[in-house]
């Protein structure tokens, strides 16, 4: 890798912290650089021009330009880190699953109670909550017996999942009735080259 990758993020996105915390314990080099949501950069021309969604994150890689931190996860590992990307058909069709897990009853659940107390979203509460315990439930069941989402070794299925969940708290879902997930979080926690996101209530206007 000639130049580092560039992260579009910011602090406080769950969505973007996947993308650096994969890329730190994938051991890729990456500089992040910073987007003022507050100040609404992510709606201005020059971001617009990297992600007509006005949303983070975004990577930059040479001449490649990727939003979507999912799809950002496949990129990096297919490029740099293929051991965090199973390979078999039947591993990759459940790296999908858990993405779509990812994207669906964890971002709509505890991702959106969180967008709310952190952020000020005007989104249905007791709807999050509601959808964040189908969620942990299926996960929590999922894990029984098994040390990560996907395979004997631990992928990009588990760091898609992990950031909201562990910030779960901070949109009033708790996670002392899923044990599994406790451990799991626990694990991926103590991955050589782990960063944490900050964990704060800022008021922030959505």
């Amino acid at each position: 890798m000639s130049q580092p990758v560039k992260l579009y993020g910011f602090p406080l996105s769950g969505h973007s912290h996947r993308v650096e915390l994969f890329a730190s314990v994938a051991g890729i080099q990456f500089e992040s650089v910073l987007v003022d949501l507050a100040s609404g950069e992510h709606k201005q021309e020059a971001f617009l021009s990297m992600n007509p969604f006005g949303q983070v994150p975004v990577m930059e890689d040479g001449d490649v330009v990727l939003s979507d931190s999912n799809a950002i996860l496949v990129y990096l590992a297919r490029k740099y880190a293929p051991d965090w990307m199973p390979s078999g058909a039947l591993e990759e069709a459940e790296v999908q699953r858990m993405f779509s897990l990812a994207a669906g009853e964890i971002a709509n659940g505890p991702a959106a109670a969180r967008l709310i107390t952190v952020f000020g979203a005007g989104l249905d509460a007791e709807r999050a909550k509601a959808v964040a315990a189908l969620g942990l439930g299926r996960l929590e069941k999922h894990l029984d017996g098994k040390t990560w989402t996907v395979g004997e070794r631990p992928s990009v299925a588990d760091i898609s999942l992990y950031t909201y969940i562990a910030h779960a708290p901070e949109g009033n879902v708790g996670l002392d009735e899923y044990p599994n997930i406790q451990g799991w979080l626990s694990r991926i926690e103590a991955l050589d080259g782990f960063t944490p996101m900050k964990a704060t209530k800022v008021g922030l206007a959505a």
